[in-house]
């Protein structure tokens, strides 16, 4: 079998990247028609307009980025997309014409505004088009052979279709020894191992992807098979290294005894100068917060008089870095006393307990205003994983395995999980939390840093706060 066999397909970070590059390529050639069929000057393809062109280009990355344009999920539904990316143009050109120290001087016609306004609106859904039609189509799709035990494919197969669209799992293959009676998963094709090779040419399978959590599981033939492939070039995988660059999350429920293996935490963790930097940064956007809060407090004031009708602020005890105690403070949302009865309880989706106003707070994160004085003290940071209260993380940890890994590092008003995932509000929900907590650990970095920053301006302005 020849590897030239494989389909072509684009990975997640090419995709990505494509999309950001084709989104400032066609808004530039957009002016440059402008230019040519109108009567149009403002932003000009010239020399002397190379710092102007720069600045736009950086506007349209970073609001595209705001407001998801780039989310791949998303960048495959057209009506999502027409969304995202009139607010994305709305708020590049409100930016732009704000900025004229870098940017050209309002033209002397008006209408030209509206020529380059909807010019970016109009070219960027022109190719969105085009990528949803061509580069989004099956024909473009990882086609993957899944070799695994049978016992674990479901939640492989459905965690690694949510998270990227184009990967497409075609069928698999139980590397297990046949059983007398054996279980039949219904959600995939499945391929008899002594077909493996052929299965691979006929659906052009780009990929292997091998999930077996005992390699002595894997019977001699189907090794015999894999060891073929490999040393003819063709790509296998373990599943851990793709589920995590896929969903972003290290799949702890899979870490056995070789825990070690996915561990290698980030350098950052005890690089001297990204932690002086991290805390400059922890400093600076505290003494910012709290002084945008104190000018809407009387607001917030009023809302709890109205809507909340009892105290303002609660404190309670959570967990910090390294298992330490620390009382935080918050903006009440709830109805006073809302444990009275029975203790300690997830907070629900709609939860009867969160009043009117309280809502308001959650969903805008003006709740967690408060917290920026945990942060300047030092017992929090502005990113890391959401400190949680003594009894919950005590039964956590008793269910989850590595649970306080997380607390390794200081605990943060946003972080991975929260800008990735729902509010926790079972163990399940935990868990993911926790994958997602221990991938920023892992792979914590000035990038990821702003990535997050980010991702979680993208949640307050879409209001997902719960």
């Amino acid at each position: 079998m020849s590897t030239s066999t494989k389909g072509i397909h684009f990975e997640v970070s090419e995709r990505k990247v494509l999309l950001r590059l084709m989104d400032i390529g066609v808004v530039f050639l957009g002016l440059y028609l402008l230019e040519s069929f109108f009567n149009y000057d403002y932003l000009t393809i010239t020399q002397n307009n190379t710092i102007a062109l720069l600045v736009l280009a950086v506007y349209i990355t970073v609001f595209g980025t705001i407001f998801e344009i780039y989310d791949l999920q998303q960048a495959s539904k057209l009506d999502v997309t027409f969304r995202n990316i009139v607010l994305a143009a709305s708020t590049t050109v409100l930016f732009y014409l704000l900025t004229p120290f870098f940017t050209p001087f309002l033209p002397e016609k008006r209408l030209q505004i509206i020529y380059f306004y909807v010019a970016i609106i109009v070219m960027i859904l022109i190719w969105r088009f085009a990528y949803v039609t061509f580069v989004a189509s099956p024909r473009f799709y990882k086609k993957v052979l899944l070799v695994g035990e049978l016992t674990y494919i479901e939640s492989i197969v459905k965690a690694l279709n949510q998270s990227d669209p184009n990967y497409k799992i075609v069928g698999f293959i139980n590397c297990e020894e046949t059983l007398d009676e054996p279980v039949k998963f219904k959600g995939l094709k499945e391929f008899h191992p002594e077909d493996l090779v052929k299965v691979i040419g006929d659906y052009k399978i780009s990929e292997v992807l091998v999930a077996s959590y005992n390699s002595e599981t894997i019977t001699s033939a189907i090794y015999h098979d894999l060891i073929m492939l490999l040393e003819k070039g063709f790509t296998i995988r373990e599943y851990t290294q793709v589920y995590e660059e896929l969903t972003y999350r290290v799949p702890i429920q899979y870490v056995g005894k070789d825990f070690y293996k996915y561990f290698p935490f980030s350098r950052s963790n005890q690089n001297t100068l990204y932690l002086f930097f991290h805390r400059l940064f922890d400093i600076v956007f505290s003494a910012v917060g709290l002084i945008l809060g104190c000018l809407i407090f009387p607001f917030i004031l009023i809302g709890n008089l109205i809507g909340n009708r009892g105290p303002l602020f609660y404190s309670q005890e959570r967990i910090g870095k390294n298992g330490k105690p620390f009382k935080i403070v918050k903006l009440r949302s709830m109805v006073i006393n809302a444990e009275a009865n029975g203790g300690a309880k997830w907070a629900q989706k709609n939860d009867v307990r969160v009043t009117a106003f309280g809502r308001f707070l959650r969903r805008s994160r003006l709740d967690e205003i408060p917290q920026f004085i945990n942060v300047l003290k030092g017992d929090m940071s502005i990113i890391g994983p959401r400190p949680e209260r003594p009894f919950f993380v005590n039964e956590l940890s008793r269910v989850i395995p590595f649970y306080e890994t997380r607390h390794i590092i200081k605990p943060g008003l946003t972080g991975w999980a929260q800008v990735n995932t729902r509010y926790g509000a079972s163990v399940d929900d935990s868990l993911t939390k926790l994958q997602y907590d221990l991938y920023y650990i892992k792979h914590r970095s000035f990038f990821l840093d702003v990535n997050i920053i980010v991702k979680t301006l993208s949640t307050i302005l879409y209001y997902r706060g719960q």
